[in-house]
């Protein structure tokens, strides 16, 4: 059997989980890992990240409704979605990106009453065995320097 260290993982097992979203929490205090605020939305790394840079924009309007957005979170959640993909590009150099969301438990929401955008950076090779077969995603960078490279590139 093979060994994966994630040391860092001892933070969230040991942590008071506490109620409510995360996300609204998040919004406030952020646990060092928001990248950027606005008047409507914000950009915070994802702690549990499918790859390194995985980043997350919501608004701060607890809502998993994209059809109750107004055009103003609309505008400034895509503003800001372009600003951390310029700010990946010039600090980790990804080969692309996928960015959306997941309307709904069913659609693969992890807090579904809560609307983010995912922006995933993506290397060639980035895939391999170790989710399929393995259920793991290998982190090669700690989520701490990550984000020094990404609010490092950003306006």
């Amino acid at each position: 059997m093979s060994t994966i260290w994630a040391p860092w993982r001892i933070d969230y097992i040991i942590s008071d989980k506490g109620q409510g979203c995360a996300l609204c929490t998040a919004a406030v205090d952020g646990d060092g890992l928001v990248l950027k605020k606005g008047e409507q939305c914000y950009a915070i790394m994802n702690r549990y990240p499918y790859t390194t840079g995985h980043c997350m924009v919501a608004p701060y309007r607890h809502t998993g409704d994209l059809a109750s957005l107004t055009a103003q979170e609309l505008s400034e959640m895509m503003s800001m979605v372009q600003d951390i993909v310029r700010a990946i590009r010039k600090g980790m150099s990804p080969d692309g990106f996928n960015i959306g969301c997941n309307l709904g438990a069913v659609a693969g929401a992890g807090i579904a009453d809560h609307l983010h955008l995912h922006i995933v950076p993506r290397w060639k090779g980035d895939t391999n065995f170790m989710p399929v077969l393995g259920d793991v995603h290998v982190i090669s960078e700690h989520i701490v320097s990550t984000l020094d490279k990404i609010r490092e590139n950003l306006p």
